[in-house]
């Protein structure tokens, strides 16, 4: 790769957001997915409302979409972007739980990061919300992991 092909480095090497000024509108949609692996008793839990810090797929969502509206701020070269729409979905599984996110936006730029931002948080969310009933004697968690976070989808129309 020569240099000229680095989008966020500039001539001196140092690090810059890649310019979209020129760049048209257009309708654009990111969907990314990832999965929580959870102990089977957890799984029963949060299907039965039951977890003590409480509602855990309503907070997911929460956290979901207000990761996706602050990407920006937490990803150093990611433009801020006006955020049209962004659709969770949440599939409890017998192994854990799956979190879909989709976010639809008009600009100059992608929404990836939006959407992975939104997995990732919200899956960090169901985490941190049944973290007690995940942790061992020792208070590691051995069965607790997040998994197969990727990008399922990208479209723009121009």
């Amino acid at each position: 790769m020569e240099d000229d092909d680095l989008t966020h480095t500039g001539e001196g090497g140092d690090v810059q957001m890649v310019d979209v000024s020129d760049k048209a509108d257009a309708s654009r949609r990111a969907v990314a997915s990832g999965a929580i692996r959870l102990q089977a008793d957890t799984i029963a839990a949060i299907r039965e409302n039951d977890v003590a810090k409480g509602d855990v797929l309503a907070t997911v969502r929460i956290s979901a979409v207000q990761a996706v509206k602050h990407t920006w701020e937490t990803i150093p070269m990611c433009h801020q972007i006006p955020i049209g729409n962004v659709d969770t979905d949440i599939e409890v599984r017998e192994s854990g739980v799956k979190l879909t996110v989709a976010v639809d936006t008009v600009g100059k730029t992608g929404c990836e990061m939006e959407a992975l931002q939104g997995v990732t948080t919200g899956l960090n969310t169901v985490w941190d919300m049944v973290k007690a009933l995940e942790k061992d004697d020792t208070g590691s968690y051995p069965e607790t992991a997040i998994e197969g976070v990727s990008v399922v989808e990208k479209t723009v129309d121009r």
